[in-house]
């Protein structure tokens, strides 16, 4: 088996490399980071390749693609987030995030489910978000991306489940993670951080389900997002978002 992973280099992406070359996966670990993906295939037993490339380039991710052919499991975790209000927060880092967390997830997923209809088998795993289930004030370029992913796998599942294919795809939703995120996004989360490592393994040991959430406290944070309108949830998560900001 062969996975492809993108944003290796760190937080759930480097910890899902660990979890399934353990259950001997072959894997292509792919991040901007050639040093960090470096080190980490370092430290795996299974066949590791490489892949040192800019996602948010599109022609970068056809390039990954046409070079990575027989994937049984791709992983789509590259992404970053911003966090300020949108009328002061840089236009040019959005538009980064943009085609990282939406732009480079839809041409992967998209090339290789083709591929994967072709053989029908193969598994796409996207990494969303608890995000995804509610407006996100004072990071809102972020939550709708995750937004995207969200509605853009649900309904490729619906596709799938109507061919009656053996093509599966998930999506995984966490809360707040300890990664690199939150230096990246420029914030300070007042909610207590899940392991990457157990985010990482729950996922993998929970393939077999479309919505992958870890955690009682997320499962009732998106069970909220589905019962109350969608102008409390705003409110709520704006204080929340708040309490972030340096």
């Amino acid at each position: 088996m062969k996975a492809l992973i993108t944003g290796a280099s760190s937080g759930i992406g480097r910890d899902m490399a660990r979890v399934l070359s353990k259950k001997g996966y072959d894997l292509v670990l792919v991040s901007r980071d050639k040093e960090k993906i470096s080190i980490l295939k370092s430290e795996l037993n299974t066949n590791i390749k490489i892949v040192a490339t800019d996602l948010s380039v599109a022609e970068n991710c056809k390039k990954l693609h046409a070079e990575n052919p027989d994937i049984d499991l791709l992983i789509n975790n590259a992404g970053f987030g911003d966090c300020g209000n949108f009328s002061i927060t840089s236009l040019d880092k959005e538009i980064s995030m943009i085609n990282t967390n939406i732009v480079a997830y839809h041409i992967l997923t998209k090339l290789y489910i083709i591929d994967m209809k072709k053989i029908n088998k193969g598994h796409v795993l996207n990494v969303a978000s608890i995000a995804g289930f509610m407006p996100g004030p004072l990071m809102a370029t972020y939550y709708a991306t995750k937004s995207y992913i969200v509605r853009l796998s649900e309904g490729i599942r619906e596709e799938l489940n109507k061919e009656n294919s053996n093509v599966k795809i998930s999506i995984l939703c966490p809360g707040p993670v300890s990664t690199n995120f939150n230096k990246v996004a420029n914030v300070n989360f007042s909610l207590k951080e899940a392991n990457s490592y157990k985010v990482a393994k729950y996922a993998i040991n929970h393939l077999n389900s479309f919505y992958i959430v870890p955690g009682l406290d997320i499962k009732l944070a998106r069970l909220g997002a589905h019962i109350f309108p969608s102008n409390l949830i705003a409110k709520i998560t704006y204080m929340v978002q708040k309490r972030k900001l340096q």
